[in-house]
């Protein structure tokens, strides 16, 4: 087993203080006495006319659970186009759990080998400009034009070629990045007595310096999210992922020597997504990148430590965020075919979250399929309703991790959230039952951000579109305007 130090990647604990917080999480997770800390959220309230009238409306399509049984949606097939948010994807086939994705070529500096460059290949996911994004046939996020706000490292500057008619007769510009992810190391995310908290992690991808998704081209203001996800001229290895990011389970190089005059040469890859829910609606999305390495090796991404920095903790619709917050769960129920599982240590131990995934490991596919991925909250969703929540959708999630008290998991109270209003509620109510967590100690702490980010690009809906939560916020638990 492999453990990094913060001395050896900045961001990680250290042996001991690893084992301290696995110490005092294992203690909360299994049932040791925790105190109620009081919820705290955003300043302001509405007025009971404008709550009422505002969300009547949000509500308005709503009035049926998700499909299946399990409450997961559809579960087998290709997903209809028309539930797809991301309008670019070639296709999500959700019994193999992977979204197919246009890929698109560059190049960037050799991770720890200065003087060198290669071949690496990325994906578009979201952009700041509407017509842009309408364009390319990827999410609008205009939070993103907020994202090197006290943080420039956050966006990576990158030039294009500018190729002769001869080298280019129909296809994309190399993009020269200014960094690239070092896919070499090995994931590990060794699962603890309870499965969550881990024994020992380590990222199976690591940024390099000056690397970040979210790129802006030189001599443009538009950011884009676009993660680098293999690297190299093949093959690619989509079983242990020595060149390819945690979640790549195959990857497809067109060339136009083989394509036929007139026509395109396409490359694509084939991304393990991940399911969640947003406004009582179940969805899938994908997860490339995170600020933090323990993330990172939860979510099968990209550790990158620019991101952590990124405008800003606590911001969601706040004055110069890029963010929008989610919801998580440590110590949710577990069990793989209880349908009120939920959470980190749903993940560890009905995810199969320590081995690697690949298309031959069907294991881990039916797995997450079936429930057992980490079922994360979404705030804001392209879908909804109103265009102020619509738009409010960016791919950088600002997570609010709840820790169920002794008393919830007693009872049997610590059930699948599905929407961020009842959750917020909940914690605003029930801190009896729902408290925030203090990620560095492990100890119960006021609801709110956590100090941790992530890349997740959302994808689309296995059900009905999200298009308004499905309560009103209580009482001085958010700001204006919700």
């Amino acid at each position: 087993m492999v453990l990094l130090t913060s001395r050896r990647l900045g961001g990680f604990l250290s042996a001991a203080a690893l084992a301290a917080l696995s110490a005092a999480l294992l203690l909360l997770l299994t049932g040791a006495p925790a105190s109620a800390a009081q919820g705290h959220h955003k300043r302001g309230h509405h007025t009971t006319k404008h709550r009422r009238i505002h969300h009547q409306a949000r509500r308005a399509g709503n009035a049926k659970p998700p499909g299946a049984a399990n409450g997961l949606g559809q579960l087998s097939g290709i997903l209809p186009r028309n539930h797809l948010t991301e309008e670019s994807a070639l296709n999500v086939d959700l019994t193999h759990e992977t979204v197919r994705l246009p890929l698109y070529p560059g190049t960037a500096p050799v991770p720890n080998e200065p003087g060198k460059t290669e071949k690496v290949w990325f994906v578009l996911l979201d952009a700041s400009d509407q017509g842009l994004a309408h364009d390319l046939g990827v999410n609008y996020a205009p939070k993103l034009a907020n994202i090197a706000v006290s943080d420039p490292e956050a966006v990576q500057t990158v030039t294009l070629d500018s190729p002769s008619p001869e080298a280019n007769k129909f296809g994309p510009a190399n993009v020269h990045f200014q960094g690239a992810p070092d896919f070499s190391p090995t994931r590990i995310a060794e699962p603890g007595p309870n499965g969550f908290p881990l024994k020992g992690f380590q990222p199976g991808s690591v940024a390099s310096n000056g690397y970040s998704p979210f790129i802006k081209i030189a001599g443009s203001d538009v950011i884009y999210n676009a993660p680098i996800v293999a690297a190299g001229e093949g093959p690619f290895d989509v079983a242990h992922h020595t060149n390819t990011e945690d979640r790549v389970l195959g990857v497809h190089i067109g060339t136009e020597a083989n394509a036929p005059s007139g026509q395109f040469g396409e490359s694509w890859v084939d991304l393990l997504f991940v399911k969640g829910f947003d406004a009582g609606q179940p969805i899938v999305y994908l997860s490339t990148d995170a600020g933090q390495p323990l993330t990172s090796v939860l979510e099968r991404s990209t550790y990158v430590p620019a991101l952590n920095a990124a405008s800003y903790n606590g911001g969601d619709d706040f004055l110069g965020s890029a963010r929008e917050r989610l919801f998580g769960f440590i110590n949710g129920q577990v069990g793989a075919n209880n349908e009120q599982a939920q959470g980190f240590r749903n993940l560890i131990l009905d995810g199969h979250a320590s081995e690697d995934a690949s298309a031959a490991n069907t294991g881990l596919i039916n797995a997450l399929r079936n429930g057992g991925d980490l079922l994360n909250v979404f705030g804001d969703f392209p879908t909804e309703a109103s265009p102020r929540h619509a738009d409010a959708y960016s791919p950088l999630w600002d997570a609010q991790l709840g820790l169920w008290t002794e008393k919830a998991i007693k009872e049997g109270l610590n059930k699948r959230q599905i929407d961020e209003n009842q959750a917020f509620n909940l914690a605003n109510k029930r801190p009896d039952l729902l408290t925030g967590i203090n990620p560095a100690t492990g100890e119960p702490t006021k609801y709110g951000a956590a100090g941790v980010d992530i890349n997740c690009a959302v994808i689309g809906y296995t059900n009905e579109a999200p298009t308004a939560n499905l309560e009103e916020p209580a009482e001085n638990s958010q700001f204006e305007p919700r």
